[in-house]
């Protein structure tokens, strides 16, 4: 796991990884599903196709922007309806067969966002998704 801070930009980032024991066809396979989307981003939230906005219970939403398969998600992240928007990129990398590395960086976070609170959320994220798949 890295932690960054941008101070130049007036932004902050997390950056955190995960390596789990599976093919990267399966992890990407189940980052689609709904229980994996669930997983990434909270009970109620499906990242739908490019431009769709998606909404977790928790109050976060955003918009899908980028799917390239089987190497990477990036969608728009607000932690609520009034918050600016920040980037999420979830990568994918296939380390050696049956095991994949997934990152989650989250960038372009004012300086106000909780930089802790966001790696915590990421970690508990891959958390789930290991748990699960």
């Amino acid at each position: 796991m890295t932690e960054q801070t941008a101070d130049a930009q007036a932004s902050v980032a997390t950056v955190v990884s995960r390596v789990v024991d599976c093919p990267v066809k399966k992890v990407w396979a189940f980052l689609l599903s709904p229980e994996g989307q669930a997983a990434l981003l909270g009970d109620g939230a499906s990242l739908g196709d490019k431009g769709d906005t998606w909404k977790a219970a928790d109050g976060t939403w955003g918009v899908t922007r980028t799917y390239h398969p089987l190497e990477e998600i990036r969608f728009s992240w607000h932690k609520d309806e009034d918050a600016p928007k920040t980037w999420v990129e979830v990568t994918l990398e296939e380390l050696s067969p049956g095991h994949t590395k997934i990152q989650i960086t989250h960038d372009h976070a004012n300086v106000e966002f909780n930089v802790a609170k966001l790696t915590a959320r990421w970690k508990a994220a891959l958390e789930r998704i290991d748990d699960i798949m």
